[in-house]
């Protein structure tokens, strides 16, 4: 019998080298193309299969895969009756050139197509739909967050074989439902749940980075839970002037039942039920990044500069202790209202006083905390015993728990803090994320014992789902070279 050849040696220079040229000439101009395709999620564009912006950004990134023509990897488009698409591809595990021993685990790489709205704010030059590169940095609705996932991902798999290396199987699956919750998604894992194999990394490409200084990974996920809160008081506007005093303000009284959720002082959630214990790694983590960041954890942030009486003023962030914010980020439940309805705007404004309010309101909920049962109870909560018995009504409209990572075994902490030294000269940080990505968590019951590599490239300022979003391109060709490399240390 031969003896086995020791496995090749992983080049970083190598592989940095060609992943840059790859995003440079292939995946910039595509993601160009990708920004200016306005494929909201279906939450946001309830007509999007007759619009076909989603079927047009699958295609796209389908094609371009294919034009690859990556050795060995085959990839199809799967459409389930009335569900948006995913993108399913499949490559067999390699020896490389020198018959190498292969994991007999499979990685799934992950990332999604579908986008947030416009939202409105964006500089005078920039716009949600109109792509533009400057100084580094790709602008545009979704490059971010996480059109590039797809890209990338196929990239850190040409790197490996590039320079012949041994490699895992390795599976991709790409949605166009995840800013609506994802819920598309499980029928497509049950659908494809044979197919899967045997996962042991999981590569999430959706996810956030501390800095642009070294590798993050993403320890834990707050889960969501968004719905509309309605108050009706009358069944049509009356003059204010007749009637306030004697009917009582529907804004008011959505006030009111807001105060039973939310200390509007702190913004501390008052249900104990929505709170959970911080594990003691966590802790100990969110001390380390901490330190790592410092004030940048809320400096980062757009702030409100105004004069008054000659002195500049900057708005103030709820804490300034770098360690509490990044735990109220991560693992504190917190209320958003991010619409509004039964408001006109102020130019159409009269004085009327109003037939109903309407809010939609974004409940982030800790990791732990699952998500199904807060929003049953935020119905009741918010419902029961209306003030004047108005017409109180909760309509949920997604929610998903969070997740907390499971322990990080000894060679994925080897690999990321390799990988992280090799193409940012710095240590792997550790940072929870105040996001949600659906996905992770039935991944980790499907998978439990799987290694789970969330990270991405929203960093500092990148603004996801809101104006001037952009690609730190730099940092993404730096992860997508981390990625190949940790992909490679799979035993």
């Amino acid at each position: 019998m031969n003896a086995r050849l020791p496995a090749s040696t992983f080049e970083p220079e190598r592989a940095l080298a060609e992943i840059s040229q790859t995003w440079d000439r292939e995946i910039v101009p595509r993601l160009q193309d990708y920004i200016a395709v306005p494929a909201k999620s279906p939450m946001f564009d309830p007509q999007w299969a007759q619009h076909g912006y989603i079927d047009t950004v699958v295609r796209n990134a389908a094609a371009w895969v294919e034009a690859q023509k990556v050795d060995g990897l085959k990839l199809e488009v799967i459409r389930l009756e009335g569900r948006t698409p995913v993108i399913f591809f499949e490559l067999p595990a390699s020896r490389g050139e020198a018959d190498a021993e292969v994991s007999a685990q499979t990685v799934l790489m992950y990332g999604h197509l579908d986008k947030q709205p416009e939202f409105n704010g964006w500089r005078g030059d920039l716009g949600p739909w109109t792509p533009k590169y400057e100084d580094g940095k790709l602008y545009g609705r979704g490059g971010a967050d996480d059109g590039y996932a797809v890209y990338a991902s196929i990239a850190a798999i040409q790197a490996l074989k590039s320079q012949k290396l041994a490699h895992p199987r390795v599976v991709g699956l790409i949605e166009t439902c995840e800013e609506s919750g994802s819920y598309d998604l499980l029928p497509y894992i049950d659908a494809l749940r044979t197919r899967l194999g045997e996962v042991g990394l999981v590569v999430c490409l959706d996810s956030g980075a501390g800095n642009y200084d070294q590798l993050w990974l993403t320890t834990s996920l707050r889960g969501m839970a968004s719905g509309v809160l309605k108050v009706e008081i009358l069944s049509e506007g009356v003059h204010s002037g007749d009637a306030s005093g004697v009917v009582p303000s529907s804004f008011r009284i959505m006030r009111q039942v807001l105060d039973r959720l939310e200390d509007s002082k702190t913004g501390r959630l008052l249900p104990q039920s929505f709170h959970c214990e911080v594990p003691a790694e966590r802790m100990e983590q969110a001390r380390a990044t901490a330190a790592i960041l410092g004030d940048e954890i809320y400096k980062r942030f757009p702030w409100v500069h105004y004069d008054c009486e000659g002195d500049t003023r900057v708005a103030l962030p709820m804490t300034t202790d770098p360690v509490q914010a990044l735990l109220n980020r991560t693992w504190a439940p917190t209320l958003s209202v991010t619409g509004a309805e039964g408001l006109p705007d102020l130019q159409n404004a009269g004085n009327v006083l109003r037939p109903y309010t309407a809010f939609k309101l974004s409940l982030r909920l800790p990791p732990l905390v699952e998500a199904a049962t807060a929003v049953q109870e935020l119905k009741a909560l918010l419902e029961d015993n209306a003030p004047y018995q108005a017409r109180v009504t909760f309509e949920g409209l997604g929610s998903a728990t969070g997740w907390n990572a499971p322990e990080t075994a000894p060679w994925f902490g080897r690999a990321l803090d390799a990988a992280s030294r090799n193409f940012y000269g710095a240590s792997c940080g550790y940072i929870g994320q105040g996001g949600t990505i659906p996905l992770m968590n039935m991944l980790s019951r499907g998978f439990p014992k799987a290694q789970m590599m969330v990270c991405g490239v929203l960093g500092p300022k990148s603004n996801a789902h809101g104006p001037n979003e952009f690609l730190h391109v730099p940092y993404a060709r730096r992860l997508t070279a981390a990625v190949a490399q940790v992909i490679s240390s799979l035993p």
